[in-house]
């Protein structure tokens, strides 16, 4: 049985929802020569994401870990060590997925086919392997080439939003018009 929302929880949404919508569009005219809307959606949401992981990262890296490695279970697993860069990727990703997914979902690609169960499960794959691409870049760009963790993620990032913008419109959210 398919879970469904309280009216108000729907009413929420529906406002939230426009809300973001009116306020990227309202930019929209500036960059209405250079690209369609759907990309200039996706720029601004991703962005604000974006943003938000990159905000999320630093200060976790830097406040929270103090750019320090963890030994998060000493008494189970006590050979078990968490880099700072890898600890604050996962808080910054805890919480940018949902985000990122809701913006997907509802903002970006709103005209797709296959339901949201279906959407999800795509999603998460893409995001797997962008995980996957994100642990990968970090370890080589910080520990290989010995970059600063703040410059590594930023450039990690600019790799993996590329890859992930092409697989979310033509495999995740594809339209039936994409077939």
């Amino acid at each position: 049985m398919p879970l469904t929302l309280p009216p108000f929880m729907k009413q929420l949404h529906q406002q939230f929802r426009n809300l973001i919508l009116t306020v990227v569009d309202f930019f929209y005219p500036l960059f209405k020569k250079i690209m369609p809307l759907q990309t200039f959606r996706y720029a601004a949401c991703g962005g604000f994401n974006t943003l938000l992981d990159i905000t999320l990262f630093f200060t976790a890296y830097t406040y929270l870990f103090h750019g320090e490695a963890l030994h998060p279970l000493p008494n189970l697993l006590p050979n078990l060590i968490v880099s700072a860069h890898i600890a604050a990727f996962l808080i910054s990703f805890s919480i940018t997925f949902p985000v990122g997914f809701y913006f997907s979902r509802y903002v970006v690609f709103q005209e797709t086919s296959g339901s949201k169960v279906t959407q999800l499960t795509k999603y998460i794959f893409v995001v797997s392997i962008c995980i996957m691409l994100n642990y990968g870049f970090l370890k080589i760009f910080i520990e290989v080439f010995k970059w600063h963790a703040l410059v590594a993620k930023l450039f990690t990032t600019m790799l993996v939003v590329s890859f992930s913008y092409i697989s979310q419109k033509h495999f995740t959210f594809k339209t039936v018009a994409d077939d």
